[in-house]
């Protein structure tokens, strides 16, 4: 349910980045989404269709993509990329980590016309 508080949000952006510009319509948003953020980019666009009814934003789609899952070891000391697949240090093997990202979910762009 978080994600209609999270639409919200999105389309608050979305509105306040397009005022003032020409655009007639937004055609698509673009969403950076950790993996560990929560968020499920279908449940915001079924939001987002209720949501943005009556706005410049009706009938945008929300596309995403996942951001990738930055850790700090904190054996050998060097920052790296892990996977579902793989939660060790890149480096090392170490699964004493840090993260550094993984929760986000930003507004990468638009796609207006």
């Amino acid at each position: 349910m978080h994600e209609l508080t999270i639409t919200q949000n999105i389309l608050k952006i979305v509105l306040d980045a397009v005022k003032g510009q020409k655009a007639r319509r937004v055609k698509a948003v673009r969403l950076l989404v950790g993996p560990f953020s929560g968020v499920i980019p279908e449940c915001v666009q079924m939001y987002w269709d209720v949501l943005a009814k009556g706005t410049c934003a009706e009938g945008a789609k929300i596309e995403s993509r996942e951001a990738p899952m930055r850790v700090h070891c904190r054996d050998c000391g060097k920052d790296g990329e892990i996977t579902h697949r793989r939660i060790a240090c890149p480096y090392c093997g170490s699964v004493h980590l840090q993260r550094l990202s993984g929760r986000e979910c930003t507004v990468e762009s638009l796609e207006v016309e």
